[in-house]
């Protein structure tokens, strides 16, 4: 997508959805009289470290437990942070992120430095373009609070059940991604927070289209039960989430 048109838009974005930012940063900052922003540091393009900006969610320090993968019954959500999840608000004051330049529209989703720094030489070039709000791997798996959810060990499961079906997805669309793949992504992901099931059904239509192998099209479907599974690059499930899987 043009910078100069994806300047536009997320500006055009960022006055249009002020008001219920507002609203919700006022929510946030009311329950416990702490700042409503969570500023998280991330890794992005050529693996330089961001600030991500995201309207705080949880409990005031939460990432000091170590934990990076969020179930939906994560005791650290706060009431308020629950609504800003369901309606993915959280995603939309990183519009501020792609007006600075940190980020796209549309790209591989962001990630902290610990677990960067475990990609495999393939999950590596995800690192070689901007990150994303959204990209077709962050509708597929837009459920990943519901699929952690009772998890003992929602990093570990996050690994095994997620992490390698979110990256082969983003990894196959930034090798096919264009400027209409870009705002039909854009408009599914609108989609999937009111009918989720029509906006996987745009997504396996759309990487039908693309050509994109049977696996790929027969996960976005998402009509089986997660398995763990290698991620991309390696033939090894995760077992140990602090090392790199070979």
């Amino acid at each position: 997508m043009p910078r100069l048109i994806e300047l536009i838009l997320a500006a055009a974005g960022l006055a249009i959805a002020s008001p219920i930012l507002l609203l919700f940063a006022f929510l946030i900052w009311a329950q416990d009289r702490h700042s409503p922003f969570y500023l998280a540091s991330r890794v992005g393009k050529g693996e330089r470290p961001f600030t991500m900006v995201k309207l705080r969610s949880m409990i005031v320090n939460a990432d000091k437990s170590g934990v990076d993968s969020t179930a939906s019954d994560d005791k650290r959500i706060t009431q308020v942070g629950a609504l800003v999840r369901k309606f993915k608000l959280d995603e939309l004051t990183q519009l501020i992120n792609v007006v600075k330049g940190d980020m796209s529209l549309v790209g591989p989703r962001p990630n902290v430095k610990r677990e960067t720094d475990l990609y495999t030489a393939e999950e590596k070039r995800l690192l070689s373009v901007r990150p994303g709000i959204t990209d077709p791997a962050s509708i597929v798996f837009s459920d990943e609070g519901d699929i952690l959810e009772g998890s003992a060990d929602p990093d570990l499961d996050y690994n095994q059940l997620i992490r390698p079906g979110k990256g082969h997805l983003s990894l196959f669309y930034i090798d096919n991604r264009s400027f209409s793949g870009d705002l039909r992504v854009m408009w599914l992901t609108a989609i999937a927070i009111i009918d989720r099931r029509r906006a996987l059904t745009g997504v396996v239509n759309m990487l039908a289209t693309l050509g994109a192998p049977e696996m790929l099209i027969e996960m976005a479907r998402r009509e089986k039960k997660l398995t763990p599974t290698p991620p991309p690059g390696a033939t090894s499930i995760v077992t140990d989430r602090l090392s790199v899987p070979t």
